[in-house]
């Protein structure tokens, strides 16, 4: 069994602007280092391949998140009396909370809501025919998921902004977590005062919240908490998939093509967008007992980096990785997580990514790129901050 001092060590940063903007030729190099490499700048273990990384996600009795999923003890406290922190009994009480609105059952009565916004907004995108295609994905999470939620409609204005400074907190202490803190900070403070003036919607996931409070089902610490981390994660993920779409649908023309002559396959679409461009980078997880991973001793008290992003490339998991083909079956991708902490929202992310994408089958001969497209900086969130696109109308 290896030790710590035989584990290979990756000195470069991929959490720097450079390996943010373009991080896949990190992870190939992580790859070809080991399925388990030390990190010198976080001082973790990361996990590159796809074994592993689903391994790991697999044992959450090992690998436990209630100490944080963050590279940071800031953030990591913080997010105290979340899903996303927290594990076993008290993971499944935050998380029942939301699975009745998600069920299968409540997303097929969502459904002919969210084809109607969905073909709202392609049309109104081509009314237009060059658009920023981040305003046209953010178009159908941001009608949906606030609603969801129960946020009011004061405040709403600043939900991109406060949901991607949530994510980026729980990357290591550099510069960009830093410099999103305040953000992050005046997410929660909002969100503190919603609770305490009970002013979220009739009939949403957070009047559920309300009323497990006032019954003793949660503490009035978890409230706020459970608030943003419910909708944080369902807006950000789903803007990146739905972007990343379009932006490769653009590369990839003949893809295109081949969707418009078969719409069945967009479930599997969805997926191979999600395998080929994972919104989610990387979550931590803290080892609560010395274990051996492919063959390398990792002691307690250790965090382990599990890199969705790079599993869903990995070259001894998938034929051709760095090739984006709706043919493939991608069912299998990490892009949502896996066990126990899953996306609760992947239901509704799959909905409304699949809404967007039937909406342009049907109206749209070709997606082209008008403009460089620029990637936004984010420590976990892999998504785009600006990606220009001319929609050409089908005959």
């Amino acid at each position: 069994m290896r030790t710590r001092a035989d584990v290979p060590v990756y000195r470069a940063d991929i959490y720097s602007c450079q390996g943010i903007l373009d991080p896949y030729p990190h992870y190939a190099r992580l790859r070809e280092l080991g399925p388990v490499v030390w990190l010198a700048k976080q001082r973790a273990y990361a996990l590159p391949r796809y074994a592993e990384c689903k391994a790991v996600l697999l044992d959450d009795r090992t690998f436990v998140s209630g100490a944080g999923v963050g590279l940071n003890p800031v953030a990591n406290r913080l997010s105290k009396g979340t899903t996303l922190n927290s594990d076993g009994e008290d993971h499944s009480r935050r998380r029942a909370l939301l699975a009745r609105r998600l069920a299968p059952r409540a997303l097929r009565a969502m459904r002919e809501s969210i084809d109607q916004r969905a073909a709202a907004a392609v049309a109104q995108a081509l009314a237009r025919g060059r658009i920023d295609g981040v305003e046209l994905a953010a178009a159908l999470p941001m009608s949906v998921v606030p609603d969801l939620i129960g946020w009011p409609q004061h405040g709403r204005e600043n939900l991109l902004r406060w949901a991607g400074a949530t994510f980026d907190a729980l990357g290591p202490l550099n510069r960009q977590s830093i410099r999103t803190a305040p953000s992050g900070v005046g997410m929660l403070q909002f969100t503190r005062r919603l609770a305490r003036g009970r002013d979220l919607l009739p009939g949403s996931v957070g009047e559920d919240v309300l009323r497990a409070t006032d019954d003793g089902k949660l503490s009035q610490v978890e409230c706020p908490a459970l608030l943003i981390d419910y909708l944080a994660p369902s807006l950000d993920t789903t803007i990146s998939a739905i972007a990343s779409a379009m932006y490769l649908f653009a590369r990839h023309p003949e893809q295109w093509r081949l969707l418009g002559d078969e719409p069945a396959r967009i479930p599997n679409a969805v997926n191979e967008v999600v395998r080929f461009e994972s919104p989610l980078r990387a979550f931590a997880r803290k080892v609560i007992r010395d274990v051996d991973i492919a063959g390398a001793s990792i002691p307690a008290g250790s965090r382990v980096v599990v890199l969705y992003s790079s599993a869903n490339r990995d070259p001894l998991e998938w034929d051709d990785p760095d090739t984006f083909d709706i043919r493939r079956d991608a069912t299998r991708q990490l892009g949502f997580g896996h066990g126990i902490h899953g996306c609760a929202g992947q239901g509704l992310a799959r909905l409304e990514t699949q809404a967007m994408l039937a909406a342009l089958v049907e109206r749209v001969e070709r997606i082209e790129l008008a403009g460089a497209p620029e990637w936004a900086i984010n420590n976990i969130i892999h998504r785009f901050e600006r990606l220009p696109l001319q929609l050409i109308p089908a005959r």
